[in-house]
Formats: structure tokens, C-alpha cells, sequence
């Protein structure tokens, strides 16, 4: 039964992170890095597949050796937060704002730290 809850989080995980192509605000590899986590526990075929993948096997393999963002990555994940930020300021009321921008510490100090791939 586990293992097929981890096979579900791995294909919701691969189906966000498709729409994360199209979609610039969201994030397209930490999804694939969680199907991948998730995948190893349901289903070799399909981690190995997306460990091998062309565009997403380096930066999960990045993540599983060194624990590593690229600084593209980085960058793109605070300018999410940045655009999150504004938004929720200009459109959201009070302490809405303030809960967004203390996620957006929190968060982008964290991968702010991590190494660099």
C-alpha cells in the first residue's frame, strides 16, 4: 500500500513540475527532485528515468551528492519570492503580506545557503 502512495506522490510531483515549464512562479525542479525521491520508492524504472533525464538528472543528481542549487536556480527561486512578495502586498490585506514575506526569508535564506552546482 505504501508503495503505491509514493508511486501517486511521484506522478503528482512529475505533473506539477510539467506545469512548472509553462509556469514561470512555479517551480518545475524541486518537483522533479521529490518525483525522483519519491519514485526510488515505488518504482526503479521511473527513478531511473528521471535521474538519466537530459534537463532534470543533473540538478537531482546535484541535490542527492552534494545537496546543491545552481545559482540559476537560486536566482530564480528569489525572484519568485520577490514577484510573491509585491503581489501579496499590493493585492492582499493585512497580515497576509507580512506572512508571504516571512515565508520568503525563511525559504530563500535557506536556499540561499545551500551549494552551489
Amino acid at each position: 500500500m505504501v508503495r503505491y502512495l509514493y508511486l501517486a506522490g511521484g506522478f503528482v510531483s512529475l505533473g506539477l513540475g510539467a506545469i512548472g515549464v509553462v509556469l514561470p512562479l512555479l517551480p518545475t525542479v524541486p518537483f522533479m527532485i521529490l518525483a525522483a525521491f519519491c519514485f526510488a520508492r515505488s518504482s526503479p524504472r521511473l527513478e531511473a528515468w528521471l535521474v538519466e533525464h537530459r534537463h532534470f538528472g543533473p540538478h537531482i543528481r546535484a541535490w542527492r551528492e552534494k545537496g546543491a542549487i545552481s545559482r540559476r536556480g537560486k536566482t530564480a527561486a528569489l525572484a519568485a519570492f520577490a514577484v510573491s512578495i509585491v503581489l501579496a502586498f499590493a493585492f492582499a490585506p493585512m497580515p497576509a503580506p507580512l506572512i508571504t514575506l516571512t515565508a520568503a526569508l525563511v525559504g530563500g535564506s535557506w536556499i540561499w545557503t545551500r551549494p552551489e552546482s
